[in-house]
C-alpha cells in the first residue's frame, strides 16, 4: 500500500506527503526528524489516503499540491 498523507502544524500550515510506510514515516514528522516539519510542532495528522499502485499515490499528492487540490482540501474540510 501507498498513502498520501496530510499534516496541520500549529501554524494551519499544511504539509502533504506519500509514503509506504505510514505509521514510520508519522512517527519521524511527530518526533521532529523531517527537517520541513521540526520546527512546526504540535503537528496534526488530519488524513491519509491508501492507494494500491504507487504513481497514482504519488499524482494524488502532486494533485493535492496544485491549486486544485487546495480548494479540493478546503471543500472537504481539510484544511
Amino acid at each position: 500500500m501507498f498513502y498520501v498523507y496530510i499534516l496541520t502544524a500549529k501554524d494551519n500550515q499544511t504539509f502533504i506527503g506519500c509514503t509506504d510506510d505510514l505509521r514510520y514515516t508519522i512517527k519521524k514528522h511527530f518526533l521532529g526528524f523531517v527537517r520541513e516539519t521540526k520546527n512546526q510542532m504540535p503537528l496534526k495528522l488530519l488524513a491519509y489516503f491508501a492507494f494500491l499502485n504507487e504513481q497514482t499515490a504519488y499524482n494524488f499528492e502532486k494533485y493535492l499540491k496544485s491549486s486544485s487540490g487546495r480548494i479540493f482540501m478546503k471543500k472537504n474540510a481539510f484544511i
